[in-house]
């Protein structure tokens, strides 16, 4: 089995206010189509660990691959295009631009990567939000819609460039129990269907329970 993202030997030390040892000899790899969960307290290094794996944060030692590719090292342009391409992003918050449309919004990491002509990005666009049963809110302000169907017009914007690879920090952390299980659901989907890899940052319990594999941590470590 391919593994798309692999971490070997990842430390991170924080200097300010005082050095801090936050991310200690990190090496695990997530396979392709794999559903795996971060848990561990507050504190014990998850979203930094996270925003290393998303190529957000290149200040550490150790090295990041992403399908096979060594991408410690890379300027912050070709991360960027990279992140782009291969990462889909799902944050606790949505992060839509309210004054834009449901379609505009999915969209603009399509416009932003310029692969497709405009027609073919709306038609994508277009399909995630069928995928995802919102396709009737495509022309709605972002600003009107419920808060469940902004964390499912974020993950068809997440979604739009075919990433190998999905994350997401606390997705369901400002969600009820009802939308929660939504999101679930449509994570699971995807990784059946589509065979994406999904690698999620969660404090729900039973949300991680019926992941593949819980990576748990602990003081920066895995410890299972």
């Amino acid at each position: 089995m391919k593994l798309v993202l692999q971490a070997k030997n990842i430390n991170k030390h924080f200097y300010k206010p005082k050095k801090f040892h936050v991310l200690k000899d990190i090496s695990f790899g997530i396979k392709e189509g794999e559903f795996a969960s971060v848990m561990g307290k507050s504190g014990c290094g998850k979203s930094t660990l996270l925003y290393i794996l998303s190529t957000m944060d290149t200040a550490y030692g150790g090295e990041l691959y992403l399908n096979d590719r060594l991408v410690t090292g890379k300027s912050h342009e070709e991360l960027s295009r990279i992140r782009n391409k291969h990462i889909g992003f799902v944050f606790q918050f949505h992060y839509l631009l309210t004054e834009f449309s449901v379609i505009e919004n999915v969209m603009l990491p399509a416009k932003k990567l310029a692969e497709k002509s405009l027609g073919e990005i709306e038609h994508d666009a277009h399909e995630k939000l069928k995928m995802l049963h919102i396709e009737h809110l495509a022309e709605q302000r972002a600003s009107r819609i419920s808060g469940g169907e902004k964390q499912r017009v974020a993950i068809a914007r997440a979604l739009i460039n075919n990433p190998t690879i999905l994350m997401g920090d606390e997705p369901t952390g400002n969600l009820d129990s009802h939308n929660s299980e939504n999101v679930f659901t449509i994570f699971k989907r995807l990784t059946e269907e589509e065979g994406l890899s999904l690698l999620v940052v969660t404090h729900d319990v039973d949300f991680a329970e019926r992941t593949d594999r819980i990576i748990e941590m602990e003081d920066g470590r895995i410890i299972s």
